[in-house]
């Protein structure tokens, strides 16, 4: 059961774009079509499932003081590899993601998910943890290219939608709409979680807040 909520907790419970609100910059720049937010979110998803294995294996390997830079150093080594795989094999949607490719480098989703979770656990439930929040960002960014191709264009993966592809709404295809799709979209996540805002803005009301355990020399804990 532990695993099985390794997997699935990514989906919409600790969605990574829409719950924890990480990976702005790729949800709002590359979901102007719906293939190219899914491939943006695979592409995460390998990277992710492929740096939680190896610095999971690695963990005790790993010395405290240069954590972060040889997790950075894995974590390029897999987007190197995804780059050279999409740039032979889909070419068409290694254009499309340009630089936005690369900047998997530093998604702060994978290098969180490696010092949060990966780096404290073995290597299955990393591995899962991984593949969850791999997929639940690819179902977000699915959907906001879903809905920003569908009123933008009037198309949906290069087919036409009767009415709509008569008098699309290109300005859902610019940097407005996509800010406009993602804060709906959250507002009707948050709704269904029934979820109420937060009472005071600081630590207490962060989205991350679960998994910040750093202690103080108080004894109290930081974000």
């Amino acid at each position: 059961m532990s695993r099985f909520k390794d997997l699935t907790k990514g989906f919409v419970k600790e969605n990574p774009v829409l719950v924890t609100l990480l990976g702005m910059c790729p949800a709002l720049a590359v979901t102007t079509m719906a293939s190219n937010g899914i491939g943006m979110g695979l592409a995460t998803t390998f990277v992710l499932v492929g740096s939680n294995l190896v610095i999971s294996l690695l963990k005790k390997v790993i010395p405290d003081a240069v954590r972060l830079p040889c997790y950075i150093v894995i974590i390029a080594g897999f987007v190197t590899l995804i780059e050279f795989l999409l740039k032979g094999y889909v070419p068409a949607l290694y254009d499309s993601l340009g630089i936005f490719l690369s900047l998997i480098t530093v998604n702060c989703i994978i290098l969180g998910r490696a010092e949060v979770f990966a780096s404290k656990n073995k290597i299955i439930p990393s591995v899962l943890d991984g593949l969850g929040m791999g997929l639940g960002f690819t179902l977000a960014l699915f959907l906001m290219g879903a809905v920003r191709e569908i009123i933008g264009t009037g198309s949906i993966f290069g087919i036409s939608i009767p009415f709509i592809s008569q008098n699309p709404m290109s300005v859902f295809i610019m940097p407005a709409g996509g800010f406009f799709t993602l804060g709906v979209i959250i507002a009707v996540v948050n709704k269904l979680k029934k979820k109420k805002p937060p009472k005071e803005i600081g630590c207490a009301g962060c989205p991350n807040a679960h998994s910040c355990s750093v202690k103080t020399e108080k004894g109290g804990e930081e974000c």
